[in-house]
């Protein structure tokens, strides 16, 4: 019976116009055209030089916000008429960078001009301890460059995501990345570690189901001191699937008696209070409206749904009347994204399409059309939507830019993609 749940709620959980529910601040009607200098010394290997450049404009294209020139140039840091212009690209605006590594370091300087004046209109000086995490630095910049001209914020850009990754039976990873998965750290490995959740927005912890000893454990991880402790354990399963906005509370799926229902723990207190209570199956809590009530997928009503409770109220609501089989689900706000497995395809392969509700609306979205479109994550603005894409046994990072009507896939090159958080 357990074996048979786990697999259900591993499933479970696993499993483009622009609309009034979602609103952008500022709003560019007309792109501006924009180019990328590589301005390093030559003595800077070319290999990296080109891979910065390369990660640059995949940012400024990702940000949805410039239309962007691909091709890689070369320029002298001050510049002269012809650098600082580009007539012939016609380009609105002009990225300078200027990288320097040695060992260990990485360091940039970078100018942001005005094609059309020749002008500098920004510039500014980057430093990394560990050349490693270099994606960041591009990020870190781009995102500069982003608020140089006003558009509205890409500062998600900067937050670390945090995945699991089956690599074998029985065997997954978790792991630290940036949002195109060209960086990635190891950071938890042996044995069976799954559903990584960020314990805060400062993104310096996390908690992690185990499967590695006598009771699945959800743990605590530090990363500055690298440390580990344990939370709570529960026969059958337990995944934590959301934290509170002050970092104090946790929403838990667990099955002490062979039936899942969704918990919620107070870590200072250490009390575990139950929220639902359903003979059927309950999981994929999620923290909405100010953390008063919680949305949450069940198969009280036949086929799994997606439904809304408050924190110690027994009443619910159902919040989704598309579809008959909905499974993982995020929340930003007010709003929800949730995956639902459609009709089979005529290649014999389920069809996972994601949609996006408000919950104070009654205005459905939705935001793919094809393959397998699973768990989704927001971004912490309800503007960015990551999810995990399927391909047979490859998986690939996906992003939703939900404004710009533009999604983007980074693909997983080793092991399997389970689940993901940001």
């Amino acid at each position: 019976m357990i074996k048979k749940m786990i697999c259900l709620v591993l499933f479970t959980l696993f499993s483009y116009a622009s609309d009034a529910t979602v609103e952008i601040v500022k709003k560019i009607d007309v792109l501006p055209k924009i180019a990328v200098q590589d301005a390093s010394p030559k003595n800077v290997d070319l290999g990296a030089r080109q891979s910065f450049f390369k990660l640059l404009v995949g940012d400024l294209r990702v940000s949805s916000h410039f239309q962007v020139l691909d091709e890689y140039l070369q320029s002298s840091y001050e510049g002269g008429p012809l650098e600082n212009f580009l007539s012939d690209k016609r380009v609105d605006l002009i990225l300078r960078f200027s990288l320097n590594q040695d060992f260990n370091t990485m360091s940039a300087t970078v100018k942001f001009i005005n094609a059309k004046t020749g002008a500098t209109t920004f510039e500014k000086a980057y430093s990394l301890s560990d050349k490693k995490r270099h994606p960041f630095l591009a990020h870190k910049i781009i995102v500069d460059i982003n608020d140089n001209i006003g558009a509205p914020s890409i500062k998600w850009m900067e937050q670390s995501v945090l995945f699991a990754r089956y690599i074998g039976a029985k065997k997954s990873e978790i792991v630290i990345s940036d949002y195109t998965l060209s960086y990635q750290k190891i950071i938890v490995a042996g044995g069976l570690n799954i559903f990584p959740k960020w314990a805060n927005s400062e993104q310096n912890a996390f908690y992690y189901t185990s499967y590695n000893g006598a009771e699945p454990t959800i743990y605590r991880y530090d990363l500055k001191t690298g440390a580990r402790r344990s939370i709570i354990s529960s026969s059958g399963m337990i995944v934590c699937s959301d934290v509170s906005q002050d970092g104090n509370k946790l929403l838990l799926t667990m099955a002490p008696k062979d039936q899942t229902d969704i918990y919620l723990y107070d870590l200072r207190s250490k009390k575990i209070t139950k929220i639902t209570e359903y003979s059927g199956i309950d999981v994929n809590g999620n923290f909405i409206d100010n953390d008063r009530r919680i949305a949450f997928v069940s198969d009280r009503l036949g086929n799994p749904d997606i439904f809304a409770q408050g924190i110690y109220d027994k009443s619910f609501e159902k919040l989704v009347y598309h579809g008959k089989n909905k499974n993982s689900i995020s929340t930003f706000d007010n709003y929800i994204v949730y995956s639902s497995r459609e009709a089979e395809s005529e290649f014999g392969r389920n069809t996972f399409n994601l949609y996006l509700i408000s919950t104070q609306t009654d205005y459905l979205r939705q935001l793919t059309a094809t393959g397998e479109n699973l768990y989704p994550r927001f971004a912490n603005d309800s503007d960015t939507i990551m999810f995990i894409k399927q391909f047979g046994n490859q998986s690939a990072l996906g992003i939703i830019r939900l404004n710009a009507n533009k999604t983007y896939h980074f693909q997983l090159k080793t092991g399997k993609l389970q689940s993901i958080d940001w």
